[in-house]
C-alpha cells in the first residue's frame, strides 16, 4: 500500500503514477496531508500536544539531488537500530495509524486472557538474542516487512487506543497464577508488577552471538505519561475442595467471587458491536440445509474493459555463435578458454576462498559423468543409466561442488534433482521432500565428503533413514573419488531436445512439493532468452547472492553463466548472516556489472552501510531484485536507491523480475537509459483488487497499493491473464488475474503427476463463450496480475499467497504489512510472521502466527494484537479468525530461514503450535450463521395433537407388560411390606444366603443369611428404641461404608418404624438436609464425626444422637412396627442430580414393594439366581439392587464395592467369572475404569482363566443418555473372552421414578437408531442412515419396565406429542416416588413434577410423573418382535438454549474430546448467552492454547455455534457425582466464583 511520493497525472484508463523527479519536503507534507484529510480532526490534536518531530524522508532522492549530506540525513532518520525496512512504506504506515485513530473514540475493553504462571514459555537462553531466521527463503514473501514506525507515528499511535478501552489497566498475567484482567477507569501507578517479572524472567547473562541485524531493536525509553501502567494489587484466591492458594491480580481490586463475571460482562459488551456484513448473508437451518451462497454486493466494482488479447514479446534474436546445447557451451569454453574464471566461492568471512575455471569445471565435470556411468556398478549392471534422476546434496556455501555435479550429470545424460541438505530426521518439508524422490524413483544421492559427515547418523554411525524418504546410496564427488575418464571416452553431446535435464522441486500452498521438469531445450532457450533480456556479454562478472540450486539464482548463476562464459561470485546465506554488506562490497571489488538479490539483500546491505562507506556500484547496470514481483519491493528498491545513488547506484539499473519454479522467468525489467523517465507506477484501491479488479485509487486514501512493473515479458513468448478459479478464460483489461506464458523457455510437467501437469502446463485460454483462443498451450505462472499500458507487466502477488474469504481475494503480504506497520512495539520478529486461510464453516478464515520476543510483556502483546485485528479490519475490511504468537524461535523454518507456512499451518491444525498468546475472534468472522430459529407462538397442544394425526402420526407414548395380566405364583405378593417379606424368609428359609460382600482380593469378607439378616435389623431397632428414644417416622441417617452393615441398618430402621437415609461418609451437608433425629454408624465413622477436623466444620453441639452399631447388646426387640398403610413413607432417596441439586424424594412402601417386584418379574429373579453388583449402595436403583431385590425376590446377591476397584482392576470381571454370574449391574465409572485399565490386558485376563461367556445381562445402571460408545468399546473389548456382544445393556431411571427402563433377561436387543442432530435442535427426530452427516447414535435404554407407562409431552404446552417429535418424558408407574423431601417445606414443585395431567387427549385423567428428561418413542425391532422403544436423548435442566434451538450438552463435548488427544474430559454450559468449554488437559500445560482453536473450530463446524468463553483446567477439575455424570452446574458456579485455578481462559471476540 505504498502510495508514491511523487507528482502523478491520471489519463481515462490508464493507472500509472509516473516518476517525474524529486519532491520537496514541502510537497510531501502538501500531499500527506490531502492523503490523510479524512481524520485531520482526529491527527490535529495529537499534533499539537506532542513536540515537532523531523519527518523522515520517503522519497528517492534523484541523481542531481543527491550528495553525502542527503545521505548521511537520510541515515540518521532511520537509525533506530536495526530497522526492517522490507515493505518499507511511511504513507502505508500512516494510513494504518490514521485508520486507528478513527476508532480512538470507541472504548473497547478486551478482557485478557487468564493465564496461570507456569504457561509461560521460559525462552531457551539463545532465543534472548535470536538466531537470524527473519529472513526468509528464497519462495518466502515474509521477507520484505513493512518498516518499523518513525518517533512521530509512534508517538500518535500511543495515544490512539483502537480497540482497547484506553484506560486498560495493563497485564499483570504475566506473573499471576490465574490473573484476570479488569478494565478499570482508575489511573495506574508508575510501577507495574508485570514490567517486574518481564524483566526478572530472562538471567542478566551477556550472550557473544552475532549480531541480529533483522531485529528491531532500540534502547528502551521512559514510557510516555500517556499511557497507563496497572497497579498491581495481589489477592488469593482458594482452590476449591483443596487448601493450596494461588497467587492472582486483579487491577483494581475486583472481588475474587466477580473477575470471572466482569471479564464476561466486558466480552458481551464488546460482542454488542455490529457486525460486518449484514444479516442478508445468514441462512436458514432447516430439514434439508443448504449453505446459500452470499448475495453479490451491489456495489462492488465490477471489470468493465473488453477481453484481453495474448500479448506477445519482442522475438529471441538468432545469434550465430549460439551452442546446440548447454553441454556444448560447455566444452567450448572449457577447451578454449580453460583458464577463464567461472565461478568463485567465498569463505565465512567473505572473502574469496576458491576460483573454478571453465577448464577445471570441464575436467571435473567429466570425471564425474565417466564415474557415474562406469563406476558405481559393473559392466553388466550399472547403477545409473541415461534418463535415471539423482539426488544433488549440496549446501549452499559449496556452489563450487554443486556447479561441478549438476554439469557432470548433464554430460552423463541423468537428471539431477537439486534439494537441500537434510538436518534432522524431522525437517520441516522433509517428508514431503521425500516424497518427492521416491516419485522420482531416486535411489542414488550425490553429495560432498564434509556435507555426508556432517548428516545425523545412527549410533552404528549409518545415516539416519530421513522421514519419508526412500532408501538412498550415497556418492562423495570430491575430485579424490573420482576415476579419470579414459581419452577414449567422450560424452555424448547432442542438439537440445524435449528430453528432461533437471528437475527443480517446488513447494505448493499445502506443502506438497513437486518436481518442475525442464527440457534440455527449455533450459538452453531460457538461457538465450535472459541473454538477449539482460544483454549479457562475454566475461562480465556477476554477483549472485540467491539460492543456487534453484530459481533464478541456479538460471542465471549456474546455467546462463556457462552459455555466456560470465564470471559469478556467489554469496551464501551464511556469509550474509555475518557480513550483511559482503555482497556490495563483492561488486565493488570485482566491478561487478549485475547483481541478483532479493529486497532482504538491499535491507540488509543498508543496516549494515555505517561499517564501511567507500563502497561503490557504479559499475552495475543491473541489479536484479528477483523478487520485485511482490508488490512492497518497491518500497526496498526505493530505499536502497536513497541511500545508494550517492555510492555511484544508477536509478535505471534496478531491474525487478517476476519468476515462478512453472514458467521460469515470466518477465524482466530492462536497463534503463540514462537520463529517461523511470517506469511507472501504479497506485491501486485495494477494495477493487479484493474484487479482482483493476481502480485507480481515489476513495480510501488508507487502503491504496502502490506496485511497479516488472518490465516486459521474456523474447520469444506470449502472455495472456486468466481467471484465477474455474476455467482459464481471458480476463478483461481491467481485470487481475493468473499470468499465463507461452514459450519454449518453461517448465514442461510436474514429474510423475500427469493430473496437475494437464492444468498447469497444458492450459487453452477460453474466451467469456468459453470457446478455445487459438490452439498455443500456456503455462500457468502462479502470479497474480495485470499487463498494463505498453505491455507493461505488473504483479499484485501469488496464487500460493491467496485468501479468499466470502468471495472477496486478500493477499497474505498485504496482511503482513497491515500487521507490521502497528507501531514498533517490541513484540514480535517482524520477519517471522505467517498468514495462512483455515477452512471452517463453508469459508475460508484468515490465521496470522508470529513469533513473540522473549522480553515482551503480556500487556504489550495483548495491544498488538488487539490493534492487529483493528487495523487489518479497517484497511482490508476482512476480519482475522485467529491471531497467535508463538515463544521464539519455534516456528518450522525453511532451509534458508524462512517461515514454512503450509507447516505451520499443518501444527496450527493439528493443534501442535504451541502458541505462547492466542486471540480468537469467531464472534467478528463468522457471518454465515443460520439465523436463529423464531419459534411460532399460540399453536396450542390441540392443535399440535390434531397435526400429528392428520399427518398421520402415532401419539408418542409406550408401556411395559401389564401387572395384572402376569401370572406369578408368587408367595411374596401376599406381603404388603418388604418388612414382613424378610420376617416370612428368615422363618421359611433361615440358611438361605442373601448377600456376600468381596475385598479388593477378591475373598468374601462378610455374608448374610435370611436369619442373620433378621436377627441383626432386630437388635438395631432395639437399640434405636431404647439409646435413641425414636419415635415413629423420625429420620435415621445411616453412615456407612458399602457393605452388609448398611442393609442390617436399613432394615432396623424399618423394624423400628424409622425414616432411614442412606448417606455417603462422610458428607456433613446430607444431615443438615435430611434433619435426622439419629445416626447410625460404625465405630470407625464415629470417631471420625468427633474429631476435630469435623468439629471445625460444623458444630457439634447441632450433632444428633450417634450410635454405632459395631457391639450390639442381644436385646429383643419387643414389637416390630407394621405401617398403617402401604403409602406410608418407607425411606428416604438422596441424590445430587447432575444440574448440581442435592433432591430428595420420598419412596412408600408401596413402591417399594412394586419396584422390586417390577425388576424381579424382568429380570426373572429367583431364590436359585445369582447376582452380581458393583454399584454404590447411596441412591436410586443403585441402593434399590444393593439392599433390597434380594430380600424381595430371595437371590443371592454378590456385593463389590466399586472403591475396590482401584486396588484391583480385575476384581469385578474375575468374580463374574469364578462365580459364573448370569446378571450383573455396574456404573458408567466402573465400565471406563475396565475399559481404560483393562484395555491392553486382554492376554492377562485370558492367562487367569476369566471367562465372561456366562453373563447374559450386563447392565449399566444410569439416570442419563446411553455412552453408546463406551458400551460398544466394552463389547467390543472383551469378546476375546467370552462376552456376548448382546449382553450390554443400560437402564433408565430419573429422581421421579428410579428404575423406567431395565433391559432384563427376555425380550428383544436393544436397538440402536441413527438420528439427525440438526432436527434434534428443532425438537423433531428425523430417522437417518449409519454414516449420514450430522447423525447421532441413539441406543434404546432397556426394556420398559412391567406396570410402567410414559408418554411423550410438551414441556411447555404440557400436550402429548408425536413419535416424530422430541419431547419430555413423562412415567406413570406403582413404584413412582411420593414426592420431594426438602428441608425448605417448598412444596410446590411437588404437584407439579408428581402428580400432574395432560392438557389435553388424555380421557383417564391419569396422573403423571415428569422424569425431567428429554426422549422420544419409536416402534423398532424386526417384523416379530417389533415393541415401542425409549431413547432418552438428554436432561432437561441441562439444555442448552442458543440461537433459537435447543443444544445437549453431551453432544458438543462429544465433538471437543474428539479434538484433540490431550483433552482428557470436557463440559459445556451457558452463561449469558455466551457458550463456555471447559477443557481437562491432561498433556504438558505448553499445549493448553492449542486447544483454544480447536475446541472453537470443531463447535463452529459441527454445531453451528460460536464459543465464548474457552477454559483449560487440569485434570479432576470438571465434578463428577457417584454415577459418573458431570456436574455442570457446579463446574459453572466455581468457575464464576474463579474457584478453578485454571491454566489458561480464553475470551473469542
Amino acid at each position: 500500500m505504498c502510495l508514491d511520493l511523487l507528482s502523478f497525472r491520471f489519463s481515462s484508463a490508464v493507472f500509472l503514477c509516473l516518476f517525474l523527479g524529486d519532491i520537496t519536503q514541502k510537497g510531501y507534507e502538501k500531499k500527506r496531508a490531502k492523503l490523510l484529510a479524512p481524520y485531520v480532526p482526529q491527527t490535529q490534536v495529537q499534533k499539537e500536544s506532542r513536540p515537532q518531530m523531523p519527518v523522515p524522508s520517503a522519497a528517492p532522492a534523484s541523481a542531481s539531488s543527491s550528495s553525502s549530506s542527503s545521505s548521511s540525513k537520510f541515515h540518521r532518520a532511520r537509525s533506530g537500530g536495526a530497522r526492517d525496512e522490507r515493505y518499507r512504506s511511511d504513507i502505508h504506515t500512516e494510513a494504518v495509524q490514521a485508520a486507528l485513530a478513527k476508532h480512538k473514540e470507541q472504548k473497547m475493553a478486551l478482557p485478557m486472557p487468564t493465564k496461570r504462571r507456569s504457561t509461560f514459555v521460559q525462552s531457551p537462553a539463545d532465543a534472548c538474542t535470536p538466531p537470524d531466521t527473519s529472513s526468509a527463503s528464497e519462495d518466502e514473501g515474509s521477507l520484505r516487512r513493512q518498516a518499523a514506525l518513525s518517533a512521530a507515528l509512534h508517538q500518535s499511535l500511543q495515544n490512539a487506543e483502537s480497540w482497547i478501552n484506553r484506560s486498560v489497566q495493563g497485564s499483570s498475567t504475566s506473573s499471576s497464577a490465574s490473573s484476570t484482567l479488569s478494565h478499570g477507569e482508575g489511573k495506574g501507578t508508575s510501577g507495574s508488577l508485570a514490567d517486574v517479572f518481564a524483566n526478572t524472567r530472562i538471567g542478566r547473562k551477556s550472550f557473544s552471538v552475532p549480531p541480529d541485524v533483522t531485529a528491531t531493536t532500540s534502547t528502551p525509553s521512559a514510557r510516555p505519561a500517556g499511557i497507563d501502567l496497572p497497579p498491581s494489587g495481589i489477592v488469593k484466591g482458594m482452590h476449591k475442595g483443596s487448601n493450596r492458594s494461588s497467587l492472582m491480580d486483579t487491577a483494581d481490586g475486583v472481588p475474587v467471587s466477580s473477575r470471572v463475571s466482569t471479564k464476561i460482562q466486558q466480552l458481551l459488551n464488546t460482542l454488542k458491536r455490529p457486525k460486518r456484513p449484514p444479516l442478508k448473508e445468514f441462512f436458514v437451518d432447516d430439514f434439508e440445509e443448504i449453505v446459500e451462497v452470499p448475495q453479490p454486493d451491489p456495489n462492488q466494482p465490477k471489470p468493465e474493459g473488453r477481453q484481453m488479447t495474448p500479448v506477445k514479446g519482442e522475438p529471441l534474436g538468432v545469434v550465430c555463435n549460439w551452442p546446440p546445447a548447454l553441454e556444448a557451451a560447455l566444452q567450448r569454453w572449457g577447451t578454449t578458454q580453460a583458464k577463464c574464471p567461472c565461478l568463485t566461492a567465498l569463505d565465512v568471512t567473505g572473502k574469496p576462498v576458491y576460483t573454478l575455471t571453465y577448464g577445471k569445471l570441464w575436467s571435473r565435470s567429466l570425471k564425474l559423468a565417466y564415474t557415474l556411468l562406469n563406476k558405481l556398478g559393473t559392466k553388466n549392471e550399472p547403477v545409473l543409466r541415461p534418463g535415471d534422476r539423482v539426488a544433488l546434496v549440496y549446501p549452499n556455501n559449496d556452489p563450487v561442488m554443486f556447479m561441478v555435479a549438476f554439469y557432470g550429470c548433464l554430460l552423463a545424460e541423468v537428471i539431477p534433482v537439486p534439494i537441500e541438505v537434510p538436518l534432522t530426521r524431522k525437517d520441516a518439508g522433509g517428508q514431503q521432500i521425500g516424497f518427492l524422490l521416491g516419485s522420482c524413483g531416486i535411489a542414488l544421492a550425490l553429495t560432498t565428503e564434509v556435507c555426508l559427515k556432517g548428516l545425523p547418523k545412527t549410533q552404528n554411525g549409518e545415516i539416519v533413514q530421513f522421514k519419508g524418504w526412500p532408501r538412498l546410496k550415497w556418492v562423495v564427488t570430491d575430485s579424490k573419488y573420482l576415476s579419470k575418464s579414459p581419452k577414449d571416452w567422450q560424452p555424448n553431446i547432442s542438439a537440445a531436445g524435449t528430453e528432461p535435464a533437471y528437475i527443480e522441486y517446488k513447494t505448493s500452498k499445502e506443502g506438497s512439493v513437486m518436481g518442475v521438469t525442464v527440457s534440455r531445450v527449455a533450459m538452453l532457450a531460457h538461457c538465450q532468452a535472459l541473454s538477449q533480456a539482460c544483454n549479457y556479454s562475454e566475461g562480465e562478472t556477476v554477483v549472485n547472492v540467491l539460492d543456487f540450486k534453484k530459481d533464478a539464482g541456479l538460471w542465471h548463476g549456474i546455467l546462463t553463466n556457462v552459455m555466456n562464459k560470465l564470471h559469478t561470485i556467489s554469496v551464501p546465506y551464511s556469509v550474509m548472516k555475518t557480513c550483511p554488506l559482503s555482497w556490495v562490497q563483492r561488486v565493488h571489488a570485482h566491478k561487478a556489472k549485475v547483481a541478483l538479490v532479493k529486497c532482504r539483500d538491499l535491507h540488509w546491505a543498508m543496516m549494515a552501510h555505517r561499517d564501511q562507506r567507500d563502497v561503490s556500484l557504479s559499475s552495475l547496470r543491473m541489479l536484479i531484485v528477483t523478487d520485485g514481483a511482490n508488490p512492497w519491493s518497491v518500497s526496498s528498491c526505493d530505499a536502497f536507491l536513497s541511500l545508494f545513488q550517492s555510492h555511484g547506484l544508477k536509478p535505471e539499473a534496478i531491474c525487478p523480475c517476476a519468476t515462478s519454479p512453472e514458467a521460469m522467468t515470466v518477465a524482466i525489467r530492462r536497463p534503463g537509459v540514462p537520463g529517461a523517465p523511470l517506469p511507472g507506477r501504479a497506485i491501486l484501491s485495494m477494495n477493487g483488487l479484493s474484487f479482482g479488479v483493476i481502480r485507480v485509487n481515489t476513495e480510501d486514501k488508507n487502503s491504496a497499493l502502490t506496485v511497479q512493473d516488472v518490465g516486459h515479458m521474456m523474447p520469444g513468448g506470449m502472455m495472456c491473464i486468466v481467471k484465477p478459479d474455474g476455467p482459464p478464460q481471458l480476463c478483461k483489461t481491467d481485470e487481475i488475474g493468473e499470468i499465463c506464458v507461452s514459450c519454449r523457455a518453461g517448465g514442461m510437467m510436474y514429474y510423475g503427476l500427469a493430473g496437475v501437469t494437464k492444468n498447469t502446463f497444458e492450459v487453452i485460454p477460453v474466451n467469456s463463450s468459453g470457446s478455445p483462443v487459438g490452439e498455443v498451450p500456456f503455462v500457468r505462472s502462479g502470479l497474480l496480475g495485470f499487463v498494463g499500458p505498453g505491455s507493461l507487466v505488473f504483479v499484485v502477488g501469488k496464487m500460493d499467497g491467496l485468501l479468499t474469504v466470502s468471495g472477496r481475494r486478500h493477499n497474505a503480504d498485504d496482511i503482513v504489512a497491515t500487521g507490521l506497520a502497528v507501531e514498533s512495539i517490541k513484540t514480535v520478529y517482524r520477519g517471522r510472521i505467517a498468514v495462512f486461510s483455515v477452512s471452517v464453516f463453508y469459508d475460508e478464515r484468515i490465521v496470522v502466527v508470529a513469533e513473540q520476543r522473549p522480553d515482551a510483556s503480556e500487556e504489550d502483546s495483548f495491544q498488538w494484537m488487539s490493534r492487529v485485528l483493528q487495523a487489518i479490519d479497517s484497511i482490508h475490511q476482512v476480519g482475522v479468525y485467529c491471531l497467535a504468537l508463538v515463544p521464539a524461535n519455534t516456528l518450522p523454518k525453511t532451509p534458508l530461514g524462512g517461515i514454512h507456512i503450509s507447516q505451520t499451518k499443518q501444527h496450527f491444525l493439528e493443534g501442535s503450535l504451541h502458541p505462547c498468546n492466542i486471540l480468537m475472534c469467531p464472534h467478528t468472522c463468522v457471518t454465515n450463521l443460520p439465523k436463529p430459529r423464531q419459534k411460532q407462538p399460540g399453536v396450542g397442544p390441540a392443535s399440535v395433537m390434531v397435526g400429528n394425526l392428520v399427518a398421520g402420526k402415532r401419539i408418542a407414548q409406550a408401556s411395559g407388560r401389564d401387572l395384572g395380566q402376569i401370572e406369578d405364583n408368587d408367595l411374596v405378593k401376599k406381603h404388603q411390606f418388604l418388612t414382613e417379606v424378610l420376617q416370612w424368609r428368615a422363618q421359611a428359609t433361615p440358611d438361605h444366603p442373601l448377600f456376600l460382600l468381596l475385598n479388593a482380593k477378591g475373598t468374601t469378607v462378610c455374608t448374610a443369611t435370611c436369619l442373620q439378616l433378621h436377627k441383626k435389623a432386630e437388635r438395631i431397632a432395639s437399640v434405636l428404641c431404647d439409646k435413641g428414644h425414636l419415635n415413629a417416622g423420625d429420620n435415621v441417617v445411616l453412615l456407612y461404608p458399602p457393605g452388609i452393615e448398611l442393609i442390617t441398618a436399613f432394615y432396623g430402621c424399618l423394624y423400628s418404624g424409622c425414616v432411614p437415609v442412606t448417606v455417603r461418609p462422610p458428607h456433613a451437608q446430607s444431615l443438615v438436609v435430611s434433619k435426622a433425629a439419629c445416626i447410625l454408624t460404625t465405630q470407625t465413622l464415629m470417631r471420625l464425626l468427633k474429631s476435630r477436623e469435623a468439629a471445625g466444620a460444623v458444630d457439634v453441639k447441632t450433632w444428633p444422637t450417634i450410635i454405632d452399631t459395631d457391639d450390639l447388646p442381644r436385646k429383643r426387640l419387643a414389637q416390630i412396627y407394621k405401617p398403617p398403610t402401604p403409602e406410608m413413607l418407607a425411606y428416604l432417596d438422596f441424590s445430587v442430580s447432575t444440574t448440581g441439586m442435592l433432591t430428595g424424594v420420598k419412596m412408600s412402601h408401596a413402591a417399594v414393594s412394586g419396584l422390586c417386584r417390577a425388576i424381579k418379574l424382568q429380570c426373572e429373579l429367583y431364590s436359585s439366581r445369582q447376582i452380581a453388583i458393583c454399584l454404590d449402595p447411596y441412591c436410586g436403583l443403585g441402593f434399590v439392587l444393593w439392599c433390597l431385590c434380594s430380600v424381595y425376590s430371595g437371590h443371592q446377591s454378590i456385593l463389590i464395592p466399586p472403591m475396590e476397584l482401584e486396588s484391583n482392576l480385575f476384581l469385578w470381571l474375575s468374580t463374574v467369572s469364578q462365580y459364573k454370574i448370569r446378571d450383573t449391574f455396574c456404573s458408567y465409572s466402573v465400565m471406563e475404569l475396565c475399559t481404560k485399565g483393562l484395555g491392553n490386558q486382554v492376554e492377562m485376563l485370558k492367562a487367569r482363566g476369566i471367562n465372561l461367556s456366562c453373563v447374559r445381562t450386563c447392565v449399566v445402571v444410569a439416570e442419563e443418555r446411553p455412552r453408546v460408545s463406551l458400551t460398544h468399546s466394552f463389547s467390543k473389548l472383551f469378546k476375546d473372552i467370552g462376552l456376548s456382544s448382546r449382553a450390554v445393556s443400560t437402564t433408565f431411571g430419573s429422581r421421579v421414578n428410579v428404575a423406567i427402563c431395565l433391559q432384563g433377561t427376555s425380550g428383544p436387543d436393544p436397538t440402536t437408531v441413527y438420528v439427525d442432530l440438526k432436527s434434534l435442535r428443532h425438537d423433531r427426530v428425523r430417522l437417518v442412515e449409519r454414516g449420514a452427516p450430522q447423525s447421532l447414535l441413539l441406543s434404546e435404554s432397556g426394556k420398559i419396565l412391567p406396570g410402567v407407562k410414559v408418554v411423550i409431552v410438551n414441556p411447555e404446552t404440557k400436550g402429548p406429542l408425536g413419535d416424530s417429535h422430541l419431547g419430555e418424558i413423562w412415567v406413570n408407574s406403582p413404584h413412582t416416588a411420593s414426592g420431594y423431601y426438602t428441608i425448605y417445606d417448598n412444596e410446590t414443585l411437588q404437584a407439579d413434577h408428581f402428580n400432574t395431567r395432560l392438557s389435553f387427549g388424555d380421557a383417564a385423567q391419569t396422573l403423571w410423573a415428569r422424569t425431567g428428561y428429554l426422549g422420544f418413542v419409536r416402534r423398532t425391532g424386526a417384523d416379530g418382535e417389533r415393541h415401542d422403544a425409549l431413547y432418552v436423548v438428554g436432561a432437561l435442566d441441562e439444555t442448552l438454549e442458543l440461537r433459537g434451538l435447543r443444544y445437549h450438552p453431551i453432544d458438543i463435548e462429544t465433538s471437543v474430546s474428539r479434538t484433540h488427544r490431550s483433552i482428557a474430559e470436557c463440559a459445556v454450559f451457558t452463561w449469558t448467552n455466551l457458550l463456555v468449554v471447559v477443557v481437562e488437559l491432561c498433556g504438558c500445560e505448553q499445549e493448553a492454547l492449542d486447544l483454544v482453536p480447536l475446541v472453537t473450530n470443531v463447535v463452529l463446524e459441527e454445531h453451528y455455534l460460536i464459543v465464548g468463553v474457552v477454559v483449560v483446567v487440569d485434570p479432576g477439575v470438571i465434578p463428577i457425582n457417584s454415577r459418573g455424570e458431570k456436574q455442570r452446574m457446579h463446574l459453572r458456579d466455581s468457575f464464576l466464583a474463579d474457584q478453578l485455578d485454571p491454566i489458561y481462559v480464553a475470551y473469542n471476540m
